[in-house]
């Protein structure tokens, strides 16, 4: 019989349970079996573990595994946590890049619109129009363009937005305003009125967008954050917008997760505060994709290629 596949880091039952059905269906020659059920000779004989934001203790029980697979686009809690090389393989899916692009320029009309602001004058009771600002009139800043940010580009150039991008070498996307590196990013705040966050969680990017970042942006610029938490400088950003250099923030994703109850985010007038929900992993899309990778393992004996251990993605 072939070895188990284990099956990682599911948050409730009922998400294990709707993880092994798609699993399954996607690849029916495959045996996934959720880690907490696997007995002793079963853990030390699986080679492939698919995960969802695992506990690294939980992948250590594992000693003879060849690669991982995670479901998560973001894998920073597997990157270091094992005592040999063993390549960790992020989803990429065209699903998860199609939602996140979504949730990206749905939020950027949020703000280009005025939203934040209407809503406190409706709670107030204030009937003010503010003057349209086109998307031909407001600069979006993407920090990061790996496959997320791309797609995100592309429909913000599509819908007319001037957009500016930012990776961490140099890259060339049609319709954007490129700059890259640790000197080229000063001057690209400095045109955003839309800064988007979509860069990986990285020794490299933990507290990037800090008080010097915020205020290199044009006075009265917003912020979404879609990627990791500690990319940004929680206090250094609410002092931001405490000032009213920043006029809003949106935040999906935060230094813990749940967002504490007493976090002053909730409060906060100028901050949006979002479950973790702008890229969502499609199962159906994702179940596909590690379908392929293990088809060709299994063809190949070669795991498919893993993140760069050294970058962290």
């Amino acid at each position: 019989m072939m070895e188990a596949i284990a099956l990682v880091g599911c948050k409730s039952p009922a998400e294990e349970a709707q993880y092994l059905r798609i699993l399954t269906a996607a690849m029916p020659a495959e045996r996934v079996v959720p880690f907490r059920t696997m007995g002793a000779a079963e853990r030390e004989a699986a080679r492939v573990a698919i995960v969802a934001n695992p506990d690294p203790a939980d992948i250590a029980a594992l000693p003879g595994l060849v690669w991982v697979q995670s479901l998560w686009a973001g894998v920073e809690r597997l990157v270091g946590a094992f005592d040999r090389p063993i390549p960790i393989i992020r989803l990429v899916d065209r699903e998860m890049a199609r939602t996140m692009a979504e949730a990206v320029l749905a939020w950027t009309y949020y703000l280009q619109r005025d939203m934040p602001a209407y809503a406190r004058q409706q709670r107030d009771r204030v009937w003010r129009p503010h003057p349209y600002r086109k998307p031909a009139d407001t600069t979006v800043g993407l920090l990061g363009l790996g496959a997320l940010g791309t797609a995100a580009a592309e429909r913000l150039v599509t819908a007319g937005f001037r957009v500016a991008g930012w990776s961490r070498t140099p890259k060339a996307l049609p319709g954007l305003d490129m700059a890259h590196g640790t000197d080229g990013l000063p001057a690209m705040l400095g045109r955003c009125d839309i800064l988007v966050c979509l860069i990986p969680l990285t020794p490299e990017t933990r507290g990037l967008v800090n008080a010097e970042r915020l205020s290199a942006l044009k006075p009265g610029a917003a912020l979404i954050n879609f990627a990791r938490g500690p990319i940004v400088v929680t206090d250094d950003l609410i002092a931001a917008l405490d000032r009213g250099h920043l006029a809003h923030a949106v935040l999906d994703v935060f230094d813990a997760e749940p967002l504490a109850a007493d976090s002053p985010l909730w409060s906060h007038p100028g901050v949006t505060v979002l479950p973790h929900i702008s890229g969502p992993t499609d199962l159906d899309s994702a179940a596909a994709t590690v379908a392929a990778n293990l088809e060709a393992y299994r063809r190949t004996g070669a795991p498919p290629r893993g993140v760069d251990a050294a970058r962290g993605y």
